[in-house]
């Protein structure tokens, strides 16, 4: 279950391409997180992500997620983590 109420999940979307975002898959999720266990994730701002995800929300195109912190989503450009350089 998405820790994102579905009504606000509707008009949420990335802060830079404003592509719609959803739950993020487990699939996806265990690829981000993978990558951050073995100390290769990196957000989008350049620095080392140490904390793995419980949920995020990922990007229409599937390139970006961004994370879910205590139920709130951290939509700020920079702490989004590449999906494909996570793999």
């Amino acid at each position: 279950m998405c820790p994102v109420d579905p009504e606000l999940l509707k008009i949420l979307a990335c802060p830079k391409t404003h592509q719609s975002l959803t739950e993020a898959s487990a699939d996806v999720l265990g690829q981000v997180n993978g990558a951050i266990e073995g100390g290769g994730a990196q957000n989008i701002g350049g620095e080392a992500v140490h904390e793995v995800l419980e949920a995020g929300l990922v990007r229409e195109d599937g390139k970006v997620v961004y994370p879910i912190r205590d139920g709130i989503p951290v939509l700020l450009i920079d702490e989004g983590i590449l999906v494909a350089s996570a793999g």
